[in-house]
Order: structure tokens, then sequence, then C-alpha cells
């Protein structure tokens, strides 16, 4: 079973960028789905989905990822990146300030990830586009709120440093103790 690690951080912070240059570099990787189910309520006509009904937006991203999470337990490899982990959806409820029932603790204690990379806002690189509607002050929010989320569950968390994205990788593999 490969070791399940977390690549999160605020909105527009580079963590797509960076799974899809780990994938280019043959790592295994398990993409976001949050946008994938925002598209899908645009659809149904819900232009904002975690802000009309932040609960049900969450209940769907906690089964997604979920699924991820047990899918990953049958993967190949040595290493299994993961674009956000269980505990970003507590930590986004948290930032906004909405209940949630139990089963989301649960789940997050139960499911454990190896590693955690967390990447910081960075003002040069954030952008806002339909599925991103959080400001640039809205996304250093989020980032306090997601260091809390996984200290909550426990979670050492690795800062990767704001640099070019062959450093950020480099800088993850070095603590991986992987050579490309």
């Amino acid at each position: 079973m490969p070791k399940k690690i977390v690549i999160t951080g605020g909105p527009g912070s580079g963590k797509t960028v960076l799974i899809n240059h780990l994938q280019d570099l043959g790592f295994n990787c398990m993409h976001e789905i949050s946008r994938s189910i925002t598209i899908e309520a645009q659809r149904q006509g819900v232009e904002q989905l975690f802000l009309k009904d932040p609960l049900l937006f969450s209940e769907k991203l906690l089964e997604g990822r979920l699924q991820q999470f047990k899918a990953s337990l049958n993967r190949d490899g040595s290493h299994l990146f993961f674009d956000r982990g269980l505990p970003d959806v507590t930590a986004y409820l948290d930032y906004k300030q909405a209940d949630y029932p139990v089963h989301f603790d649960e789940t997050c204690s139960l499911h454990r990830y190896d590693l955690v990379f967390l990447l910081p806002p960075w003002e040069d690189i954030y952008e806002q586009d339909n599925e991103r509607y959080e400001t640039f002050e809205e996304a250093k929010q989020i980032y306090r709120y997601l260091v809390g989320g996984y200290q909550k569950y426990r979670y050492e968390i690795d800062v990767v440093p704001s640099a070019s994205i062959e450093s950020r990788t480099d800088y993850i593999l070095k603590k991986l103790m992987i050579e490309r």
C-alpha cells in the first residue's frame, strides 16, 4: 500500500499545478474533486453550492474524498499524492462557522494520511475564476483554518516554501527521500 500524502493549502496556492507536475513525473495522484461538484451544481442552476448550502456541498465532497481514500488502499506504488484531504472539508466548514454532523469528524479521524504538505498563500500566483470566488484575504483566512483543521486531527504539517514548481517538487521529494 502506498504512502498517502496530502498536498493542501488555501485557494490559489498552487496545489493543482504541483499535483499535475508530480503526475507528469510519473507519481500516482488523486485529483481535486470540488471543482467537478461546483460545475455540476452550476449545470443545475446553483452558481456556488458551497455558499448556498455548505453542508450539502461538504457532504458530497466528504463522500468523494472518502472514495478516493478507499481507492488508494488498492493502488500500487510507494507514494500516492492527494490534491486536498478529508480534513479540508471540516476546515472549510469551520471557516464558514457551519455546524456539521459528528460523522465528518469520525471520517477524518478514522481515515489517516501519512504526510501533509501545506502550501501557504502566495499573492503573486493567486487568481480568481468561476469556481474560485474567494479574495486573496479570504484565502489567507482559509489557510489558517486548514492549519487548525489538520492539527485538530493530530497531523504534523510540513509547510512548503513559496517557490518555483521545480523547487517545490524538489522540497517535497527530498522530505520523502525520493530521488528523481
